[in-house]
Formats: C-alpha cells, sequence, structure tokens
C-alpha cells in the first residue's frame, strides 16, 4: 500500500469535525462513579403509565412482532392527527403524518429532507446537542442564534434577522428549550413567522417538551396564519409521556416534506418498533391523568430548584416549561466542565456543563429536576455547601 493511502483516514471528514456529545462525555465519567445525585439526565424519574406498559405488552401476546406500514400504524397515524387538532389546532391528514424512531429521527429526517451542501440553517442557542451535527452531517452549515440570560433565552426577530445570510434554507426552533426551559411568548412567535415568511424558510419546530409547559399560553408556530405549510412539526412520546425507552416520535407537515422524510425513513429505519407504535396508541386512545399529575410534580420541583439556585448565589431565570434549570456559574471564575466536575468529586452531585450546549452555554451548567425532590433537596444543600466554599 502507498504511503498516501495509508494515511488517508477511513472516517469520512464531515465526521472528524464533530466532536463526541457533551452530555455523553460527561456521563461516562458519572456513571463510573457511586453514591451520585444526578441532575443531569434528561429523563423523567417516573415509571411509564402501566396502562400504556399494558398495552405494549397485550399486542406482543396477540402477535404484534411484523413490520408496520413505513409511513407507520395507520391507527396509530389517525389518533396523532385527532391529538394535534384538539391540542395544536393542527389538522393534517394521515398520510401528512410519519412515526419515527423518536424525536431525534424526525428531526435528523427533516433536516436531511430539506438541506443540500451549502444550505444553512439557523437555530437558537443554547439548544439541543443534536442541532449542529444534524446539520452538518446533511452536509448544511449550521448558524447558531445566541440567547441570553438576560432576556430569558428567549429568541425574536431581531436576532435572527443579525443572523440570517441569502444562504439559509431553515430554521430550527425549540420551546420549550433544552437546556433553559425557556417558553415563548405569542408575540415573539408572531415576528419569527414573519420572519420565516419573508426570507422563504422551512420551520422545523421541535415540539417535544410541549405538555410541560408551567405557565403562559401553549401555541405552537405551525398554528399561526400562513406557517402550517412551511413548517415540519415534530413531537413524541418520551418527556410528557415517561416514554423515553420506547422510542417513539412523529412528524407532521406538508404532503411533500413528509413524502421526503418518509423516503430516507424506508431506507434506514422501514418502520419504527411495532410493540411502541402500539404503547403510543394505548397512550392517545385511552388517556389518563397522568401527564397533569407529572407536570405538576415538575412545577413543584421547579419552585424549590429556581428559589434554591437563587438563594445560593447562582443566578437562574425561571423556567416556564420543560425540566430543566439553567443557573450562572461563570462568575468564580471557572470553566462549566471545570465547576461540574469539581461538583461532582467534592459533592457528588452531577449536572451538565453548559457548554455542551453550544458556545452560548459557556458559563452555565444544566441542572435537571426530573428526579426526586427529596434527592433534589439533598442536592441543592451540596451545591449550596460547594458555593460557599468557592466564595471568597
Amino acid at each position: 500500500m502507498s504511503d498516501s493511502k495509508s494515511a488517508r483516514s477511513r472516517i469520512a471528514a464531515t465526521l472528524r469535525q464533530i466532536p463526541p456529545s457533551g452530555i455523553r462525555e460527561f456521563f461516562d465519567i458519572v456513571s463510573a462513579r457511586k453514591d451520585i445525585i444526578s441532575l443531569g439526565i434528561g429523563e423523567p424519574d417516573f415509571v411509564t403509565p402501566w396502562h400504556i406498559r399494558e398495552g405494549s405488552i397485550f399486542a406482543l401476546e396477540r402477535g404484534a412482532t411484523s413490520y408496520t406500514s413505513n409511513r407507520g400504524s395507520p391507527r396509530l397515524r389517525e389518533a396523532l392527527t385527532q391529538y394535534v387538532a384538539h391540542a395544536f389546532g393542527l389538522t393534517y391528514a394521515s398520510d401528512d403524518v410519519l412515526v419515527t424512531v423518536g424525536v431525534s429521527e424526525a428531526l435528523d429526517l427533516a433536516v436531511r429532507a430539506i438541506v443540500e451542501p451549502g444550505d444553512a440553517v439557523l437555530y437558537h442557542e443554547p439548544c439541543y446537542v443534536s442541532y449542529a451535527p444534524v446539520i452538518t452531517l446533511a452536509h448544511g452549515t449550521p448558524v447558531p442564534v445566541a440567547t441570553k440570560r438576560e432576556n430569558d433565552f428567549r429568541l425574536n426577530r431581531e436576532m435572527l434577522e443579525s443572523a440570517v445570510t441569502a444562504r439559509c434554507k431553515a430554521l430550527i426552533l425549540n420551546f420549550p428549550t433544552n437546556p433553559t426551559g425557556t417558553t415563548l411568548e405569542r408575540s415573539d412567535l408572531e415576528g419569527i413567522a414573519a420572519f420565516a415568511v419573508e426570507h422563504d424558510l422551512v420551520v422545523v419546530s421541535d415540539e417535544i417538551y410541549s405538555e410541560l409547559t408551567y405557565e403562559g399560553e401553549r401555541l405552537s408556530i405551525a398554528a399561526l396564519p400562513g406557517m402550517q405549510e412551511r413548517t415540519i412539526f415534530l413531537h413524541g412520546f418520551s418527556k410528557a409521556w415517561a416514554m423515553t425507552g420506547f422510542r417513539v416520535g412523529y412528524a407532521c407537515g406538508p404532503s411533500d416534506l413528509i413524502a421526503a422524510m418518509t423516503k430516507i425513513h424506508q431506507y434506514t429505519m422501514l418502520c419504527a418498533p411495532i410493540l411502541s407504535q402500539e404503547a403510543a396508541l394505548e397512550a392517545l386512545v385511552n388517556p389518563e391523568p397522568h401527564i397533569a399529575e407529572m407536570r405538576e410534580a415538575y412545577r413543584t420541583r421547579r419552585n424549590l430548584i429556581h428559589r434554591s439556585l437563587n438563594d445560593m448565589g447562582l443566578p437562574c431565570h425561571r423556567p416556564r416549561g420543560a425540566f430543566y434549570a439553567f443557573p450562572q456559574i461563570a462568575h468564580f471564575g471557572m470553566s462549566a466542565k471545570e465547576f461540574a466536575l469539581r461538583l461532582l468529586e467534592e459533592k457528588r452531585v452531577a449536572c451538565v456543563p453548559g457548554s455542551a450546549f453550544g458556545e452560548s452555554g459557556a458559563g452555565f451548567i444544566r441542572c435537571s429536576y426530573a428526579t426526586d425532590i427529596e434527592e433534589i433537596k439533598e442536592a441543592m444543600a451540596r451545591l449550596a455547601d460547594f458555593v460557599r466554599g468557592l466564595n471568597p
């Protein structure tokens, strides 16, 4: 073999430039430790409600072990159209719904269906760790728009106007937001919608935390005038229904975009697992008060952690959705990663460095309150003790 061939990397250059997930990198460290209180994982601590689990078990017992349609079970897609109409005021035909392996797959399909090499995609930071890598893997250019604590990490039209270029083809939104818990007012969304129309952008709206909204109006940008025909609405069952391990999400949108996403899905995943689809159908057809009960539990925890963080001198805006608090730690003169590692080592409390969620997250840590309230109380006591030791 020649020197030129032996020196050539077997790994694609596009992939080589993407760093490992900052969350997973940190939890590789955490997983090896004992007696840790974790405020890091973005996963409900509730068990999936029994009737949903039973729906999957019953489906298995009656022999539901085959593929479904690529787009997903017809019964589930019809139930999803009814749920989205009731909860969000959006009307879709069942053929304009695609069931996916979690919302993560739906996001990947949406971006790959839209983006050509050289296209740019706008998104707001701090944000879920997958957005920039998914854009890069589609050979697009990620364009982050920094949001600030002073404005509770909200996004508005002016911020987007300062970042848009002629190459921008799409905009990714996620409200309530991971990692900040931020929601938007109707006026914010109306300005963003007008911006998308003016610049002829496709909007990919990741609404996985929508049911976990504590204050204010729950509104999808797709429901605003003129937006449904240019919006891919992404949702799933992982967070509000506590169904993370079932890995079932869905996308609703214009026929041409859903057809394009389905084409990719056909050649990769084929279909979401049938037992997960049966569980999702049970969650929709026989709704129970579990979502409201879990939301109220999260609200109580939110109030506790928000008050505790500010009382100990870690400035933190009040999250209005999801289950994350995002306090500032920059005034201690260390990086977020150093702060998180020292907190883990000295007090056995795990939080995620804000820098894992983009450059705009530097100087913050993410604290998930998707854990038992007594553990949150103990974690806050340990964190307060840690902070006292840092203050001069």
